[in-house]
């Protein structure tokens, strides 16, 4: 056995060494994930990898909590499909008309609705710009900070719960979903406000940035923006508070609040005429795409990070860092850099699935809260959606709105980087960001 000649910790360094580099050369996550713990599950400690593997797969499929993530997908996707989003952005746009920079607002509150509706950050900012690209190039914005606004709006859909990231970290972290939802809202309203203040104050400074909208654009009455306004906010906002009002306040679990959520988002489709047969068989098909991949990786990350610690790698590694006697937010800003690195060619499912349970052991050792961790987490693979060269928000952006140059696009994310690490740093120093709602809803 080759456990003998290799010390099975080494082998752990090893197999996270080849599975970043197959992944980076572009093997499919959840096979090369799979096959890697085979092969050095059974170098390492022999025929037990086939017992650790059903019992990994086993406890995945048994895991309730899970069973939410089709059903949030589900709720997200019909709220697309009703429209609600472009009713919502034309009324706030028609209400702020003669307000500098309203477009801003407008992307940024809308934005925040739609996070809570759906965590698809591809979709949110796809959404955004095919909705405000061409209001702000009619009122000549600047391309920049409007790219900006879309990009750093949209990828606010990871953090804000019901987020499906939140979801699945969960059961990995062995925290309840309910806490980390309650840590989230707290982070999600600071850089939702950070966006907004910055956009204020450069409007304030340079006018010409976001200048009132143009008079063909504006209202013919106050009452008829009101019913917009009315029909855009009042029935999504109602869905998602009771969905993520009955989990905070433990009237229902996540996956029952999910379920009553998607079955509210296709009563509201049906009500505003945008249910057919057609839209419904797509929604179903996507969401069926979407929770494949999801759990598939789930299963295979699983039993990747079981073979992991059984190798006892964590450990070594655990009490390597430790022995070094660094001052333990050192330790963290180290974590937490190499997570915003791995953030650039990597999407958050490897990341939250593989790296997360490998350095969990060091930050419960080093006495870190999990629920603040995890929060941390979320918050800088946001900023990772946002960080050149990889930053996928701006392909999506670029896909929908072709006119403006990637540059600009780029140059527009950046700034909103440096906000949403100003964000990350804040929830550093202040814990209670984060740990405070958790601690007034559920006690300590």
């Amino acid at each position: 056995m080759i456990a003998h000649l290799i010390d099975p910790a080494t082998l752990g360094f090893i197999l996270v060494g080849v599975m970043l580099f197959a992944i980076f050369i572009g093997f499919p996550i959840s096979f090369t994930l799979i096959f890697l713990g085979f092969v050095f599950g059974y170098l390492g400690f022999g025929k037990l990898v086939f017992y650790l593997m059903t019992l990994q797969f086993s406890m995945v499929m048994t895991e309730q909590t899970l069973a939410a993530v089709p059903l949030f997908i589900f709720m997200g996707i019909m709220m697309e499909q009703a429209g609600l989003m472009e009713r919502l952005f034309s009324s706030v746009q028609l209400m702020l008309a003669r307000v500098r920079g309203s477009l801003y607002y407008a992307v940024l509150f809308v934005s925040v609705i739609f996070a809570a509706a759906t965590g698809i950050v591809g979709a949110s900012v796809t959404i955004l710009g095919i909705m405000a690209a061409k209001s702000m190039n009619r009122s000549k914005y600047d391309v920049r900070l409007a790219a900006g606004t879309i990009t750093a709006g949209g990828t606010l859909g990871i953090l804000i719960p019901p987020s499906i990231m939140l979801v699945v970290m969960g059961p990995i972290m062995e925290i309840p979903v309910t806490d980390l939802f309650a840590a989230a809202i707290i982070p999600g309203i600071l850089l939702a406000t950070l966006y907004a203040g910055y956009t204020t104050i450069r409007c304030w400074r340079n006018p010409n940035l976001g200048p009132p909208l143009p008079e063909d654009l504006r209202a013919g009455s106050m009452k008829e923006i009101w019913i917009e306004f009315f029909l855009g906010l009042v029935p999504p906002a109602a869905l998602v508070f009771a969905a993520l009002g009955s989990i905070l306040f433990g009237f229902a679990t996540p996956t029952e609040a999910a379920g009553c959520g998607a079955f509210g988002a296709l009563i509201l489709t049906l009500a505003y005429k945008k249910l057919t047969f057609t839209k419904l068989q797509e929604a179903l098909v996507k969401t069926l795409e979407i929770t494949a991949l999801i759990m598939v990786l789930v299963a295979a990350s699983n039993f990747f990070g079981a073979v992991f610690s059984r190798l006892g790698t964590p450990t070594v590694l655990t009490d390597f860092l430790l022995a070094l006697e660094m001052n333990k937010y050192l330790i963290l800003a180290m974590v937490m850099v190499m997570i915003f690195l791995l953030g650039w060619p990597l999407e958050w499912v490897p990341i939250v699935m593989i790296i997360v349970p490998i350095i969990l052991p060091l930050i419960e050792a080093l006495g870190f809260s999990l629920t603040w961790f995890a929060i941390l987490v979320a918050v800088n693979l946001q900023t990772a959606w946002l960080s050149p060269p990889v930053a996928l928000s701006a392909y999506f952006l670029k896909g929908v709105v072709p006119e403006w140059d990637l540059k600009d696009i780029y140059l527009g994310m950046m700034q909103f980087m440096v906000l949403q690490i100003i964000g990350l740093v804040l929830i550093i120093i202040f814990p209670e960001l984060v740990l405070w709602l958790p601690e007034y809803i559920y006690g300590k």
